[in-house]
């Protein structure tokens, strides 16, 4: 009965999430649409995609994901000892350092950015140096929302900082449409859509200020360094930095085998394009399980209740599958279509739709797996025990490189196929690791349920298949006819998936049959 009540309250707390993440990440795709509406996927954009990846990995080394994961354990373990006020002094040390440390970073990265960045790139160095500088304060920013989304999240309070990504992309979006008509030449356009993304950034970080009123402290000047938690905090942070930032090497490294082995006017663009589609159900579904379980985890972890921990890794890990199978089914077979619907116009051309599909269709074979990989660092995390996964990470990073030169000769889309392979590996090495920490984690019935959803996404995909290709035929191209064919292929899908979900026996549907019931007595 708990098992099924845990399930139940899971599915409403991950639906909510899932709903406000996916109200963002759908904006997030009507960004990219509208950039590419604008630019396209081949020419200079492809600088701006090259600047962004050096301020994004620094973000993920030391500031968001890597800082909350390392500090929502911490600051949850002080709360569930009724060390309130201490928690919350904590919470206002870490601020501080982060806001001087990141600070400092910044400065240096922005004098350091023409050494760094033209090695990246055979093409456009210039450009992508000016661009580097203009968006590296973003990591300044987001080190301090990530103590703030870390804080509401520990009070299990997760929509708001889910849907301050919604005005990000907003602020993006009306950056796009009212400033770059206005600009005289394409690096200037570039400099609005850098210069939008800082401002969005800047709004992000102040809206979820007010709702840490009325908790049990507030954020306030001080540098508490004698305290221990701080420096667990820290300690946590190396690991799992590594660990998160590791993720963001990968990219990096891909995005320069992109740019200077395979063709630097399209290839790194047309990955990033493929990627924020793929970031969708990955945004909507496995990071909504995660972090609303990781607080729960900690809590868990703290009470050293193991049974509870493991119930709970191994509901998570079912509902991942549950959700990102059929998403990556979907995304698989329909990736043209669904590329040509979302990016086909203005200065994106049909070419450009056959590299950006292809890369689409290689990054969804890892989309589950990447989901588990998620899971289960953050069961790491909770346990305080992150180097496992760290190491996993490292040992990633390497069979990543392998894979990209192994693979960068079939074209764009090996980059993202060496991404996918290298995801199964990690998901595979951590699920083993996590079983030897907890004696056992219920594995056969995360197979069984696996294999029973891989039935199901095999019907999925041939139903959304078949309904797109006739729909296609009789319907055209245009972009009325598109919406109609793609968006009847995936509800066709969905319902074959879930119907036959119910057939195999699979579990996690009763989660969302209950999620239905509740939403229709609220």
């Amino acid at each position: 009965m708990e098992t099924r009540a845990s399930a139940r309250r899971l599915a409403w707390s991950t639906a909510v999430f899932s709903l406000a993440t996916g109200l963002s990440r759908i904006l997030g795709l009507g960004r990219e649409i509208v950039a590419a509406n604008y630019f396209g996927a081949r020419g200079p954009i492809n600088a701006f995609t090259v600047a962004f990846q050096i301020p994004n990995l620094v973000r993920a080394l030391v500031a968001d994901a890597a800082l909350s994961a390392a500090f929502v354990p911490v600051f949850s373990e002080l709360l569930e000892k009724g060390e309130r006020a201490r928690a919350w002094r904590v919470a206002s040390t870490v601020f501080w350092l982060l806001l001087l440390g990141l600070t400092g970073i910044t400065a240096a990265f922005v004098l350091a950015a023409p050494l760094l960045v033209p090695p990246m790139t055979d093409a456009y160095d210039g450009l992508a140096v000016r661009l580097a500088q203009l968006l590296f304060p973003i990591v300044v920013l987001l080190g301090v929302s990530g103590v703030i989304v870390g804080i509401l999240n520990s009070y299990e309070h997760f929509t708001i900082p889910a849907l301050t990504p919604v005005f990000w992309n907003l602020a993006i979006i009306a950056g796009l449409v009212i400033g770059v008509p206005q600009a005289e030449s394409e690096s200037a356009r570039l400099y609005v859509y850098a210069g939008s993304i800082l401002a969005g950034t800047v709004l992000q970080v102040a809206l979820p200020v007010p709702w840490l009123r009325g908790r049990d402290g507030s954020l306030r000047l001080a540098l508490d360094l004698r305290d221990p938690a701080v420096k667990q905090v820290f300690r946590l942070m190396g690991p799992v930095t590594l660990s998160l930032g590791l993720i963001n090497v990968n990219a990096v490294i891909g995005t320069i085998f992109a740019a200077r082995l395979i063709d630097a006017t399209i290839a790194p663009n047309a990955i990033d394009k493929a990627f924020r589609v793929y970031m969708l159900p990955q945004g909507m579904f496995s990071v909504a399980v995660a972090t609303v379980l990781f607080p729960a985890l900690s809590r868990l972890a703290a009470r050293r209740d193991l049974d509870g921990f493991r119930a709970t890794v191994s509901l998570g890990l079912r509902q991942i599958n549950f959700l990102l199978v059929p998403a990556a089914a979907a995304s698989a077979i329909l990736a043209e279509p669904i590329v040509r619907l979302l990016y086909e116009r203005g200065r994106f051309d049909p070419d450009q739709t056959t590299v950006v599909a292809g890369a689409l269709a290689a990054f969804s074979l890892g989309l589950a797996f990447n989901g588990m990989m998620l899971m289960l660092n953050r069961g790491f995390f909770s346990l305080q025990q992150p180097w496992l996964p760290t190491w996993v990470a490292l040992g990633n990073v390497v069979l990543n490189v392998a894979l990209y030169a192994a693979l960068y000769r079939v074209g764009v889309w090996g980059i993202p196929l060496a991404v996918s392979l290298a995801n199964v590996a990690g998901a595979a090495m951590l699920l083993v690791l996590m079983r030897r920490r907890l004696g056992r984690i219920d594995f056969r019935s995360i197979v069984a349920s696996l294999a029973r959803v891989l039935v199901a996404a095999a019907a999925l995909a041939g139903a959304a298949y078949g309904v797109w290709w006739a729909l296609d035929d009789a319907l055209g191209r245009s972009f009325g006819a598109q919406l109609a064919s793609v968006s009847a292929a995936l509800a066709a899908g969905s319902i074959v998936y879930l119907v036959m979900c119910r057939a195999l026996g699979v579990r996690e549907i009763q989660a969302l049959l209950s999620l239905r019931a509740r939403f229709r007595r609220a």
